[in-house]
């Protein structure tokens, strides 16, 4: 049976939309986090903001508010601390909403070369794709537009309690 993982204490942030990412976490109000508001949704593993892991499915589940599920929509726990400018923090779960294709400077998850995982701001290129870190310690990768997949976007952050970031 899949392991489960519990709704508290945990902060939801939801993505407000038109924003930049470092501007567009909402917390989840407090009254949207009573037990018949919240749902499961699959903890595929893990993506590193650092430099790209291998993929790795898991099969456990945490509970988030219903606001910040859509269609597709899975987590993956953050490793690495490449997208701190993003607010998005190591030991973070990213909530995201499964898609193929993201706008120049989306926060995405992607694939390269049907191996790796990473979570960059992804930048088309002439010369190919820019995976940009929000980190300014960090380099970004560059490759070309056949070495990647885009796997999804990020549309929300779940954060253990006492970990809350500004």
């Amino acid at each position: 049976m899949p392991e489960v993982i519990s709704p508290a204490p945990r902060h939801y942030l939801y993505r407000r939309p038109n924003l930049p990412m470092a501007e567009a976490w909402e917390p989840v109000p407090d009254d949207e986090l009573v037990a018949d508001s919240l749902i499961e949704i699959p903890l595929l593993g893990q993506v590193s903001a650092g430099m790209p892991i291998e993929a790795c499915l898991e099969t456990s589940r945490i509970h988030v508010p219903t606001r910040m599920v859509r269609r597709n929509t899975y987590a993956l726990r953050v490793r690495g601390n490449s997208m701190i400018d993003c607010n998005i923090f190591d030991g973070d779960v990213i909530i995201i909403e499964r898609q193929e294709s993201a706008e120049n400077g989306e926060t995405a998850v992607v694939m390269i070369n049907d191996e790796e995982v990473t979570l960059k701001k992804l930048y088309i290129e002439k010369s190919g794709v820019r995976l940009q870190p929000a980190n300014e310690s960090m380099a970004p990768i560059y490759l070309k537009n056949s070495d990647i997949q885009v796997l999804g976007l990020v549309m929300g952050v779940v954060r253990q309690a006492g970990e809350l970031a500004a």
